[in-house]
Parts: structure tokens; C-alpha cells; sequence
């Protein structure tokens, strides 16, 4: 599994990225800028991201924008949003306004931080990432 964990907060990057390398490979960003970039550059190499944890909360570019931007990379690439990447939204952010938002923009799944190891794995092996 290929990972993107787009997060500023560096404590909660060094906790995703320590639970989700034991399934592969994983990469960082640390804005919605950055993550828009490098879901680009994946899709150019026809090596796209199986999964992205994405903060909402973030400088340069805010997480629900950044979601919006990757579901029309992979329409444009010509990739169903069912087919896409899975998008977890990772954030503290717990308001009606925020969830419903994010669901409107794709994403697949919506974890309250502080992220519990547990509850990322279950909503990954639901996700049909993991076994």
C-alpha cells in the first residue's frame, strides 16, 4: 500500500507514519499545496496512492480544498472517485459543517484526532486496504 499523510502538525506525522509503514511505503506532505503536487506527480508515473491521511487544518492550503483538488487530478487522469484513492480526513476539526463537507468532496472516511491506532487500522481493513 502506497500512503501519502498530508499533515502540518509534526507529532501526528510521526504517529501516522509510524502505524501505516508497517504496510508499505509512505510519503509526507506537509500542506495541501504539497499534497496536491504529489498525487500529480504519482498519477504522471502511473504510480498512484493507494491511501492519503489528510489534515484539514494546514497552512497554504486547507485539507477540504486540497480534497477537491485530488478528486478532479484523478477525474482528469480518468480515475472514478470510486476507483481513487482512499482519503481519510485526519483532523480535530469534529463539526457537522466539516464532516459533511468532506463527504461531499469524496472523501472515503472521517477519524477525530487525537488518531487512535486502532480505529485507522479498522477503517483501513473496511477501506479494502489491509486484510
Amino acid at each position: 500500500m502506497k500512503t501519502l499523510i498530508v499533515e502540518d502538525d509534526f507529532t501526528s506525522r510521526l504517529l501516522l507514519q509510524g502505524i501505516l509503514q508497517a504496510f508499505g511505503e509512505t510519503h509526507i506532505s506537509v500542506n495541501g499545496k504539497e499534497a496536491i503536487e504529489a498525487v500529480h506527480i504519482a498519477l504522471d508515473a502511473g504510480k498512484p496512492y493507494n491511501l492519503i491521511c489528510l489534515d484539514i487544518m494546514m497552512p497554504e492550503m486547507d485539507g477540504q480544498t486540497a480534497l477537491k483538488n485530488i478528486r478532479n487530478l484523478e477525474e482528469k487522469a480518468g480515475i472514478l472517485a470510486s476507483c481513487g484513492a482512499k482519503i481519510i480526513m485526519t483532523t480535530a476539526l469534529d463539526d457537522k459543517k466539516n464532516i459533511m463537507s468532506a463527504f461531499k468532496e469524496q472523501c472515503d472516511a472521517y477519524i477525530v484526532k487525537p488518531i487512535d491506532r486502532e480505529k485507522l487500522e479498522h477503517q483501513i481493513r473496511a477501506l479494502g486496504l489491509i486484510s
